[in-house]
Formats: structure tokens, C-alpha cells, sequence
């Protein structure tokens, strides 16, 4: 509206209304006093004077209506001000939201400087672990679903064959370092496992029935007391034997030592603290698919007809698979030597590391003199412990699942169906907890980090010997819910397994990797070695001597259960004090790292 054209008009009608009044007073027999005139001086125009009552009254109404309409013009500039502030204030609010919005997406995105490098690294990242699930998911299925064999066979597996394995490649791995170069040790160490993953499937598992002495292990068996069934069984399975340490193998050598060794080469500090927690998102979308992969064989072999070999075909997919995958690796790796290496050489962000902090070079030394450092080094006997600490907690709860796993399962189809949904569900919860490992890395620190896995393996390692030692305990609970004891037991266990290596994957791992960056050279390549190839084995050969122990001493695996227990907490207890130690031995050594290389820059800018 218009509030002085209203005003205007108002004053207008009340004045004529006035002297309408004033007239009709008049015709009535009152009296006008000449002071009620209105004057027609031209120099009083601009200003009505009354002096009537009458007049004065609506001269009085008129001045409050004037004082009205002010006070809500007033308001009404206030009102539409304020809106204009509040449009201008919202419109640049969502613009700075909008902008910081974007800027945070754009955050995530690495440079085209990382990206080079970190797209391969992930990729090879995947293929490993692809192959990894398979093998260890075939692995499982070959040896404890093997004649006159089951999950009991594993600690011997790992006491007697794995870590003498483990320990002869640490010898030549060791002699290979010294005599080739670094990118010439991966191609000689990945093409092997490569070349008998594939003979199995096609040579040897088809001839299995001539190259086992099936004959020999039952005379043996036959002079033999019953507790040495579990090594007649490795015997008489010796190709399966082996096939169950090479797939142990291809996790920790190409995964741990040969791959996590080439990206700490290539990547930062801050690299790794930014980006090596996402290296699982694509890994774990391997395991995710690996995992399907596996099921769905194991459900192609229950539809093959009657007489065809059902193993040996879905042997040749599995491996095949594998092959694929193993191709992939070898070939990025390739890429990355030719054209990612040179660039990072040249002065780029990946050699940004060795060019600010240099590090002092040591003399190679012998097997001998490379242990005798390596024991002198608090830093390093710390890092071993996790290793060795993991090691030996997960297979003293994964080997007591998996002999209620093949109770529940004893059909290898469906043993290994399950298996495959295992690995699907273990990469679906690894890439929730990956996701959640950058901000866990980025508000904690390392030592939190280092923590979780330890206290989770803890808590659900525990929970699952609980429910089997009290296992009368829980039947009611069973019978609730519409399962039995034994069922429940194999989803807790599965539940603890799929938590705890979805904590190393995300967490455990990265942390143990960021370790390394802040070592020497030598440090770095043989204590890696060392800790990656023989700690590792170490672990679950430890874990393993204890059940082997436990059963000789108590007659089961089942009755073992309650000491099992005990010695589960003792080790996580260590486990948490040596990763706190190596914590605050790690920061100590990044802060000496961040002070040479801003010593570096001074001296370089002077």
C-alpha cells in the first residue's frame, strides 16, 4: 500500500466532514464564533487552523491517524530491510555452503601426481587379495575334507611344513635381495607360485591317486598309536599339504612382503597416512567377488553330472582365476617400472621422501649378522610381537571353529559354499571398516589404531570359547531362537573371524606398514623379511605347537577349549603393551624424520 497517498485521502475526508458539520450546527440554530472561520490567507494555506470544538476534536482524531500510519510505515521499511538482509544472508550462507561442499569432495580426490601411482597400486592390491581368498578358501575345503583327515590336521600343517618353508624362502629371498635387483626379486618370486598353482590343477591333483602312497600311511597307521593320524594324514594328503602352504605363502610373500614392500618405496608419510587404509576398498571388493566367485563354483560342481570328476573341474576354474589375477600383477607391475618409476625418480612427489630426509646407507650383512641387528632393535622385536601376537590368536580361535564348521558341514560342496559366503561377508564388513580407518587414522592416531585389533580379537575370540565351554548354558537360548548349540557356534566363530580380519585388513595392516617407512634401508628390506615371512608362521606355528600340546596332553581339541581361553588373554595383553611401546617408539622416530628433512630443505635453500 501506499501509506501517504491513504493518509493523504483520510485527511482530506475528516477536514470535509468537519465543515459539513460545522454547517448543519448552523442550520440548527448555533452559532459559528468568527475564531472557527476558516482563514483563506494564501500565506496560511499550507497550514488549516481550527478553533471550533468540532474541528478540534477530528483535528486531534487526524493527528493520532497520522501517528498510526507513521509508526507502520516505519515498521514497514524496517520489515522489508531486514528481508532484503536475510536474503542477502541466506543466499551467501548457501553459496559458502555449496562451495565448502565442494571443496570437501574435491579433498577427497587425490592429485594427479598420487593418482598415477595409487590407481595401480590398488589394482594390484586387488588381484592379490582375489587370489588370496581363493586359495584360502580352496585351501580349507582340500585339506580338511581330505581322506582320513579334518581341521585337527591344520596346527601340524603349520608347525612341521609351513614354517620350515617360510624359513627356507627367508634364506633365499635374503641371497635374491643381495644379487638382484628389487623389481627382478618380484618377477622371480610371483611367477613360481604362479606356474605350480597351475600344475595342481592340471597335472597333479587328477594324478592324486598315484602320486599319494594311500598304502604306505595305512601300514603305517597300523603300527602307529591314534594320535599320529594328523601327520599320516599330511603324508598321505602330501600334495594337498602343499598346496595348503603355497596359498599360505602367496599371503605373505606377495602381499606382505613383495607388495606392501614396493608401495612403501613409492609412497610418502603422508601418503600412506592418507591413502593406505583405502588400498582395502578395492581389495575388499575383490574379496567380495572372489567370495561369489568361489560359491558359485562350488554350486556349478553339484550340478555336473554323475562319474565327472567335480573337484578337478572347478580345480581349473579356481586356478584359472588365479592365473588371470596373477597376470594382472605382474603386468601393472611392469607398468609401474617403465613409466610411474622414472617420474618418481626425477624429483616428483614420490621421491620427495628420500630427496628431504635422506637416510645413511649400511653395508649388506650376512643372514647372521642381519638377525643379530635385527634382535638388537627394541623397534623392531616390538613390531615382531604384533605380528607373531596375530598370528597365534587367530589360529588358536580359527582352528577350533573350523572343526565345528566341518561338523556343521562335512559335505565339501557345502563347506566350501559357505566358505564363499564367508569371504563375501568378510569383504563386505572390511569396506565399512575401511571407510571408517581414515578418520580413525586421522582424529586417533597410530597407536588407536594399533588397538582396536588387538581388543576386538580379544573380546570376540572369548566370547566364542564361552559359548562353547557353556555350552548348556546357552542351549535354552538356542532352542529360542530355532537353532542348535553347534549352529550357533559356527555363526559366532564365523561372526569373530570376519571381525577380526576386517580389522586387519583396514586397520592391523596399515598400521604395520607405516611402521617401516620410518626405518633404514637395511632395516626395512631384511627386517621386513624377517618379521613379514618368518614372524607371520611363527605366530600360527605357535598357536598351532599349543593346541598340539593341549590335545596330546588333554586327548581333544574340545577339552582344550577352557586353557585355550587363558592363554587367548594372555597373548592379547602383550599384544596391547607392545603396541604401545612401539607407538610412542614410532613417534619419536616420525619426529626425528620431519626435523632431517626440514634440516635438508634449510640447507638446500641456503
Amino acid at each position: 500500500l501506499n501509506m501517504k497517498g491513504l493518509h493523504s485521502g483520510i485527511s482530506t475526508f475528516l477536514l470535509v466532514l468537519g465543515i459539513l458539520s460545522t454547517g448543519l450546527k448552523s442550520s440548527h440554530g448555533f452559532q459559528v464564533p468568527a475564531t472557527s472561520r476558516v482563514s483563506a490567507n494564501p500565506t496560511s494555506s499550507s497550514k488549516t487552523s481550527f478553533s471550533s470544538p468540532t474541528l478540534s476534536h477530528f483535528h486531534a482524531r487526524l493527528t493520532r491517524q497520522h501517528d498510526v500510519f507513521a509508526f507502520f510505515e516505519k515498521n514497514n521499511k524496517k520489515n522489508r530491510i531486514r528481508r532484503s538482509m536475510a536474503d542477502a544472508s541466506a543466499s551467501t550462507g548457501g553459496t559458502a555452503d555449496k562451495k565448502g561442499f565442494l571443496d570437501k569432495i574435491k579433498s577427497l580426490v587425490p592429485p594427479a601426481q598420487e593418482r598415477k601411482k595409487l590407481i595401480p597400486l590398488a589394482l594390484m592390491f586387488f588381484c592379490i587379495l582375489f587370489n588370496y581368498t581363493i586359495l584360502r578358501d580352496t585351501k580349507d575345503v582340500l585339506m580338511v575334507t581330505a581322506p582320513k583327515s579334518g581341521a585337527e590336521v591344520i596346527p601340524f600343517i603349520k608347525t612341521y611344513v609351513n614354517l620350515p618353508a617360510a624359513i627356507g624362502f627367508t634364506g633365499v629371498y635374503a641371497s635374491l635381495t643381495n644379487r638382484m635387483e628389487q623389481k627382478d626379486v618380484f618377477y622371480t618370486c610371483v611367477w613360481p607360485f604362479l606356474a605350480f598353482f597351475s600344475l595342481f590343477a592340471i597335472l597333479i591333483y587328477p594324478n592324486r591317486a598315484v602320486l599319494h602312497p594311500n598304502a604306505f600311511c595305512d601300514l603305517l597307521a597300523s603300527h602307529l598309536p591314534g594320535s599320529f593320524s594328523a601327520p599320516l594324514a599330511i603324508i598321505r594328503n602330501w600334495s594337498f599339504a602343499v598346496f595348503y602352504v603355497m596359498a599360505e605363502m602367496w599371503g605373505s610373500v606377495v602381499a606382505s612382503l613383495l607388495f606392501w614392500g614396493f608401495a612403501n618405496e613409492v609412497t610418502t608419510v603422508e601418503e600412506a597416512k592418507k591413502y593406505y587404509p583405502l588400498f582395502g576398498l578395492f581389495a575388499n571388493v575383490a574379496l567380495i567377488f572372489s567370495g561369489q566367485y568361489v560359491r558359485w563354483v562350488s554350486k556349478m560342481r553339484s550340478t555336473l553330472a554323475p562319474g565327472v570328476d567335480a573337484w578337478a573341474v572347478s580345480l581349473r576354474y579356481l586356478m584359472g582365476a588365479v592365473l588371470t589375477g596373477g597376470g594382472i600383477v605382474l603386468a601393472t607391475y611392469q607398468y609401474m617400472q617403465r613409466k610411474i618409476i622414472p617420474t618418481l625418480d626425477q624429483g616428483t612427489a614420490g621421491s620427495s621422501k628420500k630427496a628431504a630426509a635422506p637416510k645413511k646407507k649400511k653395508p649388506k650383512m650376512t643372514m647372521k649378522e642381519s638377525a643379530k641387528f635385527l634382535l638388537s632393535s627394541s623397534y623392531i622385536r616390538n613390531l615382531a610381537m604384533l605380528v607373531i601376537s596375530y598370528g597365534m590368536c587367530i589360529n588358536i580361535v580359527e582352528v577350533s571353529w573350523k572343526a565345528k564348521l566341518k561338523q556343521a558341514f562335512p559335505n565339501p560342496n557345502a563347506y566350501s559354499a559357505f566358505m564363499g559366503n564367508f569371504s563375501s561377508a568378510t569383504g563386505t564388513i572390511t569396506l565399512i571398516m575401511m571407510l571408517l580407518g581414515r578418520t580413525i587414522f586421522a582424529k586417533f592416531g597410530w597407536r588407536v589404531a594399533a588397538l582396536i585389533t588387538p581388543i576386538n580379537l580379544g573380546i570376540t575370540g572369548l566370547l566364542f570359547f564361552a559359548l562353547n565351554i557353556f555350552s548348556d548354558f546357552f542351549g535354552p537360548l538356542t532352542t529360542a531362537i530355532g537353532t542348535t548349540p553347534l549352529m550357533l557356534a559356527v555363526i559366532v566363530g564365523a561372526a569373530q573371524n570376519i571381525l577380526s580380519k576386517s580389522a586387519k585388513y583396514s586397520l592391523f595392516d596399515p598400521c604395520k606398514e607405516m611402521a617401516y617407512i620410518p626405518l633404514d634401508q637395511e632395516s626395512k628390506t631384511k627386517g621386513k623379511a624377517a618379521i613379514d615371512v618368518i614372524g607371520n608362521p611363527l605366530g600360527k606355528s605357535g598357536g598351532a605347537l599349543i593346541q598340539q600340546i593341549l590335545i596330546f596332553g588333554l586327548g581333544s581339541l574340545s577339552a582344550a577349549t577352557p586353557y585355550l581361553g587363558v592363554i587367548l588373554c594372555g597373548l592379547v595383553f602383550l599384544w596391547i603393551q607392545s603396541a604401545n611401546d612401539l607407538a610412542g617408539q614410532f613417534n619419536k622416530a616420525m619426529e626425528v624424520d620431519d626435523n632431517a628433512g626440514s634440516a635438508a630443505g634449510a640447507t638446500e635453500s641456503t
